[in-house]
């Protein structure tokens, strides 16, 4: 059954100084799993605040961190300014932070995994290949890896969600990398939804799919629950 949540923003700890983020956790203390929410190209936008407090009402303990540091794209060129303005190493540094900072903060039950979407699910395997402290990762349609062999590198269970109408991230490319994923031995499922397109999930965008998004949250939350728990 969903809990009652408590949302804040933050500033969590990062290379010696704060970088800001949002985060989201049950009012019933206890013990929880930790999720770091990536964003999308448009930014920390309501939307990504929605999904982390959605995560927290089902018992998870959730930070979204704020990569383009209080910039919200309204238009696409925006956000595709912003996106490549971004340092995605950095970024990748400052998700490890947030990691860190999940681990240690109290409630939480020191397995924390990540999730992203679009341009966040690309930076959430990325950090995944970058860090062993990463229990579980979760890529909703995000850049394949390049090279594809730096899968190799992953260390944790991964699943894979795709759009079969995807011409950013093709239904070629991911199943590319899931023959790598496998060759290499990782625990990886990958899902491509075969008549949806880019950014499904997202249901203030028009490619929402309401079915297929109830269907990768359902698989989504089953995945953390087995791997962080």
């Amino acid at each position: 059954m969903p809990v009652r949540v408590r949302a804040r923003k933050v500033a969590y700890p990062h290379n010696g100084s704060k970088t800001p983020g949002y985060l989201a956790q049950p009012a019933q203390p206890g013990k929880y799993p930790g999720v770091v929410v990536i964003q999308e190209w448009w930014g920390l936008e309501p939307h990504i605040q929605d999904v982390t407090r959605r995560f927290a009402r089902e018992g998870f303990i959730a930070l979204a961190p704020d990569l383009y540091h209080g910039k919200i794209a309204r238009e696409p060129s925006e956000a595709e300014k912003l996106m490549m303005a971004l340092n995605m190493e950095q970024a990748v540094r400052e998700i490890i932070s947030g990691v860190n900072y999940l681990k240690r903060l109290e409630g939480c039950n020191g397995k924390v995994g990540v999730v992203g979407f679009c341009m966040g699910g690309g930076l959430a395997l990325l950090t995944a290949l970058r860090s062993a402290g990463v229990g579980a990762c979760v890529d909703f349609y995000g850049a394949i890896p390049d090279p594809v062999d730096q899968v190799k590198h992953l260390e944790c269970p991964l699943l894979g969600i795709f759009a079969g109408k995807d011409t950013w991230v093709t239904p070629k490319a991911v199943r590319q990398m899931q023959r790598r994923l496998k060759a290499f031995g990782k625990q990886a499922q990958v899902r491509i939804y075969r008549n949806v397109d880019h950014a499904f999930f997202n249901d203030t965008r028009p490619a929402y799919n309401a079915r297929s998004a109830r269907d990768a949250w359902r698989r989504t939350l089953a995945f953390f629950r087995q791997h962080l728990q």
